[in-house]
């Protein structure tokens, strides 16, 4: 979002918590995977184009997107969909799924090492997404458009981009990718709850600070970096430590890089 909309999107990782309360819902409904698929990634994209014109209006008048302002109203979506989930939905209380719907089954087993087949699948998706995004965003004339609107609205609007179209678009695909994610970890993590969206923030923003805001590479690169240091860490350490390495590498880069790692 920040590379072609110049948004810092802090309430991304709330709507994908509120998207695997939508899986949650329907799959005690129907078992029809399709349909809890359909509707969730439906979800997502409605709450992204629902919540999508509070970050252009106050930014219409502008050349560009203002990104403190972006910043702040996207907080404030976070905490209202905190506030939903924590008081409206379930009493509050966290959500589990169905056994049938995780993805625990054994695929193979290294050593001590089990890997299951939603783990395989989640890392599958994961890599095809990212291969998806790269494309659409430095090889297509698309990406190319929705950069320009980045770089200058005012300008871009002068070359003749539709920029309320492709905004509209972009909200799209961002929605589509959160409702898959919200899907991946509901099979993974098989719970849900109103304070998991704080956790996977703060993961979101460790790497976006070390990487550099708008960096898709250095933010997968410290993405994977981030995800082994806390595999590592939970198996040789006691007690809950991988918040603390995210605040650690994030106060280390603040003070040696302030604009991350792999920005120049």
């Amino acid at each position: 979002m920040f590379l072609v909309g110049k948004i810092i999107h802090f309430s991304y990782p709330y709507i994908v918590v509120l998207s695997m309360y939508i899986s949650w819902g329907v799959l005690h409904i129907t078992d029809n995977v399709i349909l809890v698929g359909i509707v969730t990634i439906a979800g997502s994209i409605g709450m992204h184009l629902l919540i999508g014109p509070l970050f252009y209006h106050l930014n219409n008048r502008k050349s560009s997107i203002d990104i403190n302002t972006s910043f702040i109203v996207s907080l404030g979506i976070a905490l209202i969909l905190t506030e939903i989930m924590s008081h409206h939905i379930h009493y509050g209380f966290p959500v589990s799924f169905p056994v049938n719907w995780l993805g625990n089954m054994t695929f193979m087993r290294i050593n001590m090492i089990n890997i299951s087949k939603g783990q395989i699948l989640t890392l599958f998706l994961s890599i095809l997404l990212v291969l998806v995004l790269f494309l659409l965003i430095y090889r297509t004339q698309l990406g190319r458009a929705f950069r320009a609107i980045a770089e200058s609205i005012s300008k871009a609007r002068l070359q003749g981009i539709p920029v309320q179209e492709l905004n509209l678009l972009l909200f799209v695909i961002t929605g589509l990718i959160g409702g898959i994610i919200a899907l991946l970890l509901s099979m993974l993590l098989g719970a849900a709850s109103p304070w998991l969206g704080d956790h996977i923030a703060l993961k979101v923003l460790a790497v976006a600070i070390v990487a550099g805001l708008g960096n898709l590479e250095g933010g997968l690169i410290c993405g994977l970096s981030l995800g082994i240091a806390e595999t590592l860490i939970i198996h040789f350490l006691p007690g809950s430590w991988t918040n603390t390495i995210a605040f650690m590498m994030m106060l280390i880069v603040v003070l040696m890089r302030p604009k991350g790692i792999f920005n120049r």
